[in-house]
């Protein structure tokens, strides 16, 4: 009888985790369930260090709101549990972590439980996240080829050095790093072919200029979304238009309608390409662009917004989409508004195709590709 009631009491306190996990992903957007979610917090906060596994694996999936709550459980039990002198399970974590499955977020938090626990167990972990799917956990891997290659340019082994730049480089996905190991690169009189490594698409149709007296051009209906063969002309505001080639030198990939139609103000431009994949995949269209913009791949309207000069970053707007088996056609439409001041010049944007990572994913239609690093 003593077995059994040990048991059920075992059971008891797994169903009550199992409800608290289960208040904390139920939690949204604007104050959804908090009040629930703040009592389920406090009870998982009082479980035992053996719960972690069990609550990163329940960030797979949720929502940011949820992840967040989670991660507090997390880092509230660890943090009590190490400044009692406690341990982690340290081979738990280290098994979440080397398992892919589970989402990037989650793996990067046991990463960093690691960590804080032995260090030298997670310096020994890095190389191996090289071509992590997680890109902080990635990050962490480029950072230290940088930091070893940088150590052979000191110590006067160049060619050594640019092979580990170049598989930094290959590896990296922060901006930031790839920069830094870019620039390292050409300082080495090495060149570095960065429209390749993100993937810009450079080469393009553009239509235009029409209207957008009013800021009524955004939800207009221009030629061009109802037919955008390239045979087709359409009635512009400066008369008849037709699509015209268009293929930008910027190493960032940047469209810029100005260099066609000159500083127009109060216009709407239209630009499309094809991009051509060997599989169906999913992807990422990711798009930078300070004026207001549609973008449609094969004839569906995948994102839009009514926003001008809010400024423009590199992967400013990730769009997940579903990309066709062989030819795909993306269409962009890019409206500039009425003022004037300097920084509202701007008519254009950059965009790229690539997976979950960011990265780059390439039309087959490119024959012989240059590679990032010659």
């Amino acid at each position: 009888m003593m077995v059994l009631g040990l048991a059920s009491l075992g059971q008891a306190a797994n169903d009550e985790f199992d409800e608290s996990v289960a208040v904390l992903r139920a939690v949204g957007g604007e104050g959804q369930g908090n009040e629930a979610a703040g009592r389920a917090l406090k009870h998982l906060a009082k479980g035992g260090v053996d719960t972690l596994p069990a609550l990163l694996a329940a960030m797979d999936g949720a929502n940011p709101f949820a992840a967040n709550y989670l991660r507090g459980a997390v880092e509230v039990i660890a943090g009590d549990a190490l400044a009692k002198g406690g341990e982690l399970p340290l081979v738990e974590l280290g098994e979440f972590l080397l398992n892919r499955s589970h989402d990037t977020k989650p793996r990067a938090l046991a990463f960093e439980l690691i960590r804080r626990v032995d260090v030298k167990a997670a310096e020994q972990l890095i190389p191996g996240l090289l071509g992590d799917p997680s890109v902080d956990l990635r990050r962490e891997a480029v950072a230290r080829l940088f930091g070893q290659a940088e150590g052979l340019v000191k110590a006067g082994n160049k060619p050594a050095a640019v092979l580990l730049y170049r598989q930094a480089l290959d590896a990296a996905r922060d901006l930031d790093q790839i920069q830094a190991v870019a620039g390292a690169l050409r300082e080495l009189d090495r060149k570095v072919n960065l429209t390749r490594h993100f993937g810009f698409l450079v080469d393009w149709q553009m239509a235009g200029p029409f209207h957008n007296k009013d800021r009524a051009g955004f939800a207009a209906v221009f030629g061009p979304e109802k037919n955008a063969a390239l045979s087709v002309t359409y009635d512009g505001v400066k008369g008849k238009v037709k699509w015209q080639p268009y293929s930008t030198d910027d190493e960032y990939g940047m469209v810029d309608f100005n260099k066609p139609y000159g500083d127009l103000k109060e216009v709407t431009g239209y630009a499309q390409t094809e991009f051509v994949s060997l599989t169906d995949r999913p992807a990422e269209l990711r798009l930078g662009c300070k004026n207001a913009w549609k973008i449609w791949l094969n004839g569906e309207l995948v994102f839009e917004r009514d926003e001008y000069h809010r400024g423009m970053r590199i992967d400013q707007y990730q769009l997940p989409v579903q990309l066709e088996k062989g030819s795909n056609t993306i269409l962009v439409k890019a409206c500039q508004n009425e003022q004037v001041e300097d920084w509202t010049v701007q008519w254009q944007f950059q965009l790229r195709v690539c997976d979950a990572t960011g990265t780059a994913i390439h039309s087959a239609a490119k024959k012989n590709p240059e590679v990032a690093v010659k």
